[in-house]
């Protein structure tokens, strides 16, 4: 958990629209099987072709468990559904698999997006205190008893389904969507969704939208006669200077020691084993 504090969340948010909006990108038809419910625990991961997308659910799984080796140190996602804290970063609290927060929006739609599904369920007596700390860090109706009935809503499988769906929501199918149409492969289509998932969606020079028109100045995707692997450098260094706009950012590892280290490699279908860094530390899929 050494980094979740710091790198995970401090500047994915800057200049991000409202959840909704989505980057503004038409987007593409994504299959229901690539929504599916996280497998059992101890299950595996079914097999991928070398031609799936990032949608494919084994090529999810791999790409929810290297996002979670930047934000978590852990490659199991799957325990983040209870975590909830203020890490100081003035946004509130910072709570899930994805990281919503309550000063920014995306915790707010997802305890309404339950609410609707589960009206009786134990979150939804905060929507007042929610909607009225949006857009601030104060903890004004949460509180301790907000972070116990956190926990003990991510017991239930509505609310890990209701985490699920709202990341897919806002960030993964968006990513994935964007993927497709630059038509990069599985690799790119990753690289899209962590810098999504940091920087957070819309059009501001460091949110994912400003990340790619940054890279656009320097190369072209393959959607536009540009090679593959040159688009996606060039991706990867607009990211690395959006990450370098703010001190929290400064450890690039996630880039430098995992994506790019994919990207040499070729693998552009983040075919495993996978092998990378991340903050000094080593982790490894089979």
């Amino acid at each position: 958990m050494k980094q979740r504090s710091r790198t995970r969340l401090t500047g994915r948010r800057l200049g991000r629209p409202a959840a909704g909006a989505l980057l503004g990108l038409a987007l593409l038809a994504v299959p229901q099987s690539a929504l599916a419910a996280p497998a059992p625990a101890g299950a595996s991961a079914p097999a991928a072709r070398a031609e799936d997308g990032l949608d494919d659910p084994a090529k999810k799984d791999i790409a929810m468990q290297l996002v979670s080796s930047a934000e978590n140190s852990s490659l199991d996602w799957r325990a983040q559904y209870p975590y909830i804290e203020d890490i100081g970063d003035g946004r509130g609290y910072t709570a899930g698999i994805i990281g919503f927060c309550s000063g920014t929006g995306d915790m707010l739609e997802l305890v309404e997006r339950h609410a609707q599904e589960e009206p009786d369920r134990v979150l939804a007596p905060y929507l007042p205190a929610l909607r009225a700390v949006n857009g601030t860090d104060s903890h004004e109706g949460l509180g301790p008893a907000f972070e116990a009935d956190w926990a003990k809503a991510a017991g239930e499988e509505s609310f890990q389904r209701a985490q699920d769906a709202e990341r897919d929501r806002v960030y993964f199918d968006p990513a994935v969507a964007q993927g497709k149409s630059d038509q990069v492969g599985t690799l790119g289509q990753f690289i899209y969704y962590d810098a999504i998932v940091m920087h957070g969606p819309g059009e501001g020079g460091t949110s994912f939208g400003g990340i790619r028109a940054r890279a656009l100045d320097q190369a072209a995707p393959p959607s536009e006669g540009g090679d593959e692997t040159a688009w996606l450098h060039a991706f990867l260094d607009a990211r690395v200077w959006a990450m370098k706009q703010e001190e929290a950012h400064s450890d690039t590892s996630r880039v430098d020691t995992a994506q790019r280290r994919f990207l040499d490699a070729g693998n552009l279908a983040l075919n495993t084993p996978l092998d990378w860094q991340v903050y000094g530390d080593s982790y490894h899929i089979d």
